[in-house]
């Protein structure tokens, strides 16, 4: 039965012969396992076309309707939550300002914007049978705690799976939130037709996402992309530099404004504002940009060095700003003699939260029948 939910799935209207052929199944079993999937009300008749004698055949496609997911994007400013169906078709989705409160009152949070989405999109809780977050921080799954979250206090010291499930009474799969993007990108975006990409991320703060050989890398404790850390920008002995991580600290959002401000540039409180500057040919905003473009470059390298990927998508509210990419284009073949391609991303800031409806899909496809 999961075999031929599966084909259908991944056709999208497929006729019970083309089943038969696709899977390896009997015609009599396709024809058995079909009749139940329909019964059940998970598969739909999606009309007919003409066979091959010219007798007219059955198409059939998932029951969008049938069951839900929800995704979650956790940020340190703001969360995003979405349902979705069957299908991955998005039937409500919101987006707040994160609890200032942190902790478990980010997951409390959570939980009451997903009650509010059911609502809105018409959905029936209990067909809601699987979810996926992304959170900041490494997810180390053998303690299921996340690690290395800078900017939600108390987020560390609990299991976030287990209160989900508690609260919900389905499973949550937890992941990095760049790790998600990168899951994002490579089920619906930039990186759908690639076998091996990174995804670095760089806004609030900076993360990787690697994606090789089709599957999503996450390491040992779920640190796989903590580039963060990298000696990069600063003193990485520096114990100041421990919790946010040196690089993280040099080309951070607050950072490049408290950079610009250094310069003696004109009042400036978000990121949004250097680049309005730069627009102005301001000689500092160009500074701040310029560096960000060298630092990045260095980045760059280095994760070539190591994953050594086709492509590196770029997103966050200043990886996707082409100004930047730009220079880093042409400051690249000055620090390598093999720059790899730069993509900014398709998905934009929706990348996560596309990763963490792709991820519960999955999750719950793996786990019918």
């Amino acid at each position: 039965m999961r075999e031929i939910f599966r084909s259908v799935r991944a056709h999208g209207e497929i006729s019970r012969a083309e089943l038969s052929r696709q899977t390896g199944f009997s015609k009599q079993t396709t024809s058995e396992v079909v009749g139940e999937l329909l019964s059940d009300g998970w598969l739909l008749e999606a009309g007919q076309t003409s066979g091959n004698i010219g007798r007219a055949a059955t198409n059939y496609m998932l029951n969008g309707a049938r069951a839900h997911v929800f995704g979650c994007d956790l940020g340190g400013t703001k969360v995003s939550v979405a349902i979705a169906d069957l299908t991955g078709k998005v039937v409500a989705e919101q987006t707040l300002p994160t609890s200032p409160a942190g902790g478990i009152a980010v997951v409390d949070q959570i939980v009451t914007m997903f009650g509010d989405m059911a609502d809105k999109g018409g959905v029936q809780i209990g067909s809601v049978l699987y979810g996926a977050l992304g959170a900041p921080g490494a997810y180390d799954r053998s303690q299921d705690r996340l690690r290395l979250v800078a900017n939600i206090e108390g987020f560390e010291d609990f299991d976030i799976a287990a209160r989900f499930r508690q609260l919900l009474g389905i499973p949550v799969f937890v992941e990095n939130d760049v790790t998600m993007a990168a899951k994002g990108e490579l089920w619906a975006g930039s990186g759908n037709s690639l076998a091996s990409f990174a995804f670095m991320a760089f806004g609030t703060g900076i993360g990787l996402g690697i994606v090789s050989d089709g599957q999503v890398v996450r390491g040992a404790r779920g640190g796989a992309g903590e580039i963060a850390s990298l000696p990069i920008g600063g003193d990485p002995f520096d114990s100041r530099n421990f919790r946010s991580g040196t690089f993280e600290n040099a080309i951070s959002s607050a950072a490049l404004v408290q950079r610009y401000k250094a310069l003696g540039g004109r009042e400036a409180e978000t990121v949004e504002d250097i680049f309005d500057r730069l627009a102005e040919n301001d000689p500092h905003a160009l500074s701040v940009i310029d560096e960000s473009a060298r630092l990045l470059a260095m980045a760059i390298v280095t994760v070539c060095a190591i994953v050594d990927p086709e492509v590196i998508i770029t997103g966050g509210s200043i990886g996707s700003r082409v100004e930047l990419i730009d220079r880093i284009r042409a400051v690249l073949p000055s620090c390598t003699p093999n720059p790899v391609p730069l993509l900014i991303s398709s998905l934009g800031s929706r990348a996560a939260l596309v990763g963490a409806i792709g991820t519960a899909l999955d999750n719950l496809h793996a786990t019918l029948f």
